[in-house]
């Protein structure tokens, strides 16, 4: 039997010992952890003690527990999908995403019409309740076995200047670009990257394991006078897929010498 001898309630003691045989590979990553008898004699703790140690190591992401198989090591792994950022000038005006070909749609995409959030109002520098064309569409990567949701946000005001894109806001992302650039908008793009827990929805579609963050990444196309035009977004789990950028350096101002 190991001793518990460390301080604070006896199933954060008990889940602190199984953390430190998983940390220190006496549990193997995707190995069965003892069955609760096993670690009742282990930890010399009742069956309640266990159980409540397994649901904290369960809401920290280091193991899985498997309806009639038990209870796993989780393997810490590493994102299976690399998206590439990049957005590239083709010829005759076009644009391109290198990364673009790792979707594919599964399901017809969903256009509707709503209204800045908070949230969105200020990325597209907007008050809230402003009138949006939204196009909602559900990706997946057979390959890498992830899915993601994409969003295109497109204000009212800037659809109709845009004949062709006020017509058929549901055009793939690219497109609109092509839009906005025979417009006669000089676009370039921002990309904001950030993680949060997945609401019930999100796990379900993106098949999320326990404790598993999604990746939020909200792209803004601005155009003439550094004006925001287009709020893309997409969701993914942090589990399948990490966000590869290519950076390059801006040329520094010159400062003008004072006289």
């Amino acid at each position: 039997m190991t001793e518990i001898q460390r301080p604070g309630a006896l199933y954060q003691q008990v889940a602190a010992a199984i953390r430190e045989a998983i940390l220190s590979g006496e549990f193997a990553p995707e190995s069965l952890l003892p069955s609760e008898a096993q670690l009742m004699a282990r930890y010399g703790v009742s069956r309640p003690t266990v159980r409540n140690a397994i649901a904290a190591l369960r809401a920290e992401g280091l193991i899985d527990v498997r309806h009639g198989k038990g209870s796993f090591v989780r393997a810490a792994g590493h994102p299976t999908l690399a998206l590439d950022r990049r957005i590239q000038h083709a010829p005759g005006g076009r644009f391109v995403m290198p990364g673009g070909d790792i979707w594919s749609e599964a399901e017809e995409p969903s256009v509707y019409r709503t209204r800045t959030t908070k949230a969105t109002g200020r990325l597209l520098d907007l008050g809230e309740e402003e009138e949006l064309f939204c196009c909602d569409r559900l990706l997946i990567a057979p390959t890498a076995a992830a899915a993601a949701m994409h969003r295109t946000l497109v204000p009212f005001e800037v659809a109709e200047k845009v004949p062709a894109l006020a017509e058929d806001p549901g055009q793939q992302p690219t497109d609109l670009y092509e839009l906005l650039a025979k417009a006669g908008h000089k676009l370039w793009w921002s990309e904001t990257v950030g993680a949060r827990m997945p609401v019930p929805d999100e796990r379900s579609m993106f098949q999320l394991p326990d404790a598993t963050p999604i990746l939020h990444l909200s792209r803004i196309t601005h155009g003439t006078d550094d004006r925001p035009l287009i709020l893309e977004e997409l969701r993914v789990g942090a589990d399948r897929a990490e966000a590869a950028y290519r950076i390059t350096a801006d040329k520094q101002p010159t400062r003008r010498r004072q006289t």
